[in-house]
């Protein structure tokens, strides 16, 4: 088991709060072509084309029964490991704890979280503290990548890894993902353009997101991610650890 910092926006931190997001895409690096099938001659043909899996290198469990690792890489139709392999963020068994954007004490303002001794954090996912507030809590704005692991408060156990395309997300994946039916509570009423084949709200929703965080023409793109699957533990890892 590995334990990784992941990121999230505030409304993305909203859905884990609520119970809404069981899913992350991420992007997914070098992934190389597929390659043409070739079987060799003294094996059997047991797939149509070329798929993506994991290298299972990894001790069985019943969290990760296949024993899957963070190496992923094509095989042949013949099940024939095809190099290089490339390495994706997580694998089924391990935790990630997240990163938000986060405030502190006022008074700690000009020193790196890490000196902050476990300060009490506000959370920016809970909405902006009150600027005529005096409180100690009311500190500068400080962006999720600077979250230091002890100031975490969500813990994410990965149950299931799949890559694929990013437009091949479903409708119920894209739920998954926490997405809104709608952005104002009403449905799309035409669908997005963005959404090529448009499946549903969730998945269009999804598209809008991806774009927004992305930038124009990510979703056209159609690249390559890491679809996780997860659970979610309302606290901080190392006081789930040693509660356990």
């Amino acid at each position: 088991m590995t334990d990784r910092p992941i990121l999230f926006s505030g409304p993305m931190v909203r859905a884990l709060l609520d119970g809404r997001k069981t899913q992350t895409r991420r992007l997914v690096d070098n992934v190389p072509p597929q390659p043409d099938i070739n079987c060799h001659p003294q094996k059997r043909q047991l797939f149509a084309s070329p798929y993506l899996d994991s290298y299972c290198s990894e001790r069985k469990t019943s969290i990760n029964p296949r024993g899957m690792s963070v190496e992923w890489c094509w095989w042949q139709v013949d099940d024939r490991q095809c190099l290089p392999v490339f390495k994706v963020k997580a694998k089924p068994g391990d935790r990630l704890w997240v990163r938000e954007a986060f405030r502190g004490s006022k008074g700690y303002d000009n020193h790196p979280p890490k000196t902050w001794s476990h300060w009490p954090v506000h959370y920016e996912a809970d909405g902006s503290p009150d600027p005529r507030d005096e409180m100690e809590e009311n500190g500068k704005l400080r962006p999720g990548i600077h979250m230091p692991r002890w100031a975490s408060r969500l813990t994410l156990s990965v149950k299931d890894v799949r890559i694929e395309r990013l437009q091949d997300i479903s409708e119920a994946d894209a739920r998954a993902e926490g997405c809104p039916v709608s952005w104002d509570g009403k449905p799309y009423a035409p669908p997005p353009p963005e959404v090529d084949g448009w499946q549903g709200y969730g998945r269009a929703s999804f598209c809008l997101l991806w774009s927004k965080i992305n930038g124009p023409g990510s979703w056209e793109a159609n690249p390559w991610v890491a679809a996780y699957t997860f659970t979610v533990a309302k606290g901080n890892i190392d006081q789930i650890a040693r509660a356990a």
